[in-house]
């Protein structure tokens, strides 16, 4: 046998095994998604997944527990499409800016309530909880209250929470969970953020 035609029967056996697991997954459910880890992209990553549910023509909501005083590349590009998202920026600044827990806590506390009416909208498809990670590290949100309103969401909705430091009890519900891990980064080599890379 040449070795055109061993690469051939190998990738034919792989495919044939690929077909059966792929013939057993038959369920479908609303996942809940954690990016969490202290390497960049947890946020890039979920709002791929904003992008490709809008390739279908799908609703997404989206609430950002914590940016908001940066104009953001994606911020600029989902406003126009006002008939599939519904974005709702509800934060200050990153603690260390604000400087004040007690707004902190308001800030989080209006974010969720927005979170908890989204997970409820029959339409949505996904909703972005971005950041949602950063106020439960700080408790500005009872965990146990944030774990119920996502148990309770609607089975075929599917949600995707950020931010580094993702509590274990979350982690546990979760149904697909990414830990980016930090490399490297070139702002620890004096290179400041930048448009269309962080922001």
């Amino acid at each position: 046998m040449g070795e055109a035609d061993a690469h051939r029967e190998k990738k034919a056996r792989i495919k044939a095994a690929k077909d059966r697991l792929y013939a057993s997954k038959t369920r479908e459910k609303g996942l809940l998604i954690v990016h969490t880890g202290t390497g960049k992209g947890k946020s890039t990553a979920a709002f791929g997944l904003v992008l490709r549910t809008l390739g279908h023509g799908r609703r997404v909501g989206i609430v950002q527990f914590v940016k908001g005083r940066r104009t953001t590349g994606e911020r600029m590009f989902l406003e126009r499409f006002p008939e599939l998202v519904t974005l709702r920026v509800m934060g200050e600044g990153f603690t260390w800016e604000t400087q004040d827990r007690a707004r902190d806590i308001r800030a989080a506390r209006a974010a969720f309530d927005e979170a908890r009416r989204m997970l409820r909208d029959p339409e949505l498809h996904l909703l972005l909880l971005d950041e949602l990670n950063i106020v439960l590290r700080y408790d500005y949100l009872p965990l146990d209250e944030v774990l119920e309103a996502l148990e309770r969401r609607r089975p075929d909705l599917h949600v995707v929470v950020t931010g580094r430091n993702a509590p274990e009890e979350l982690i546990a519900r979760a149904d697909l969970v990414t830990e980016m891990k930090l490399v490297k980064h070139p702002f620890r080599e004096g290179v400041k953020a930048q448009l269309g890379i962080e922001y």
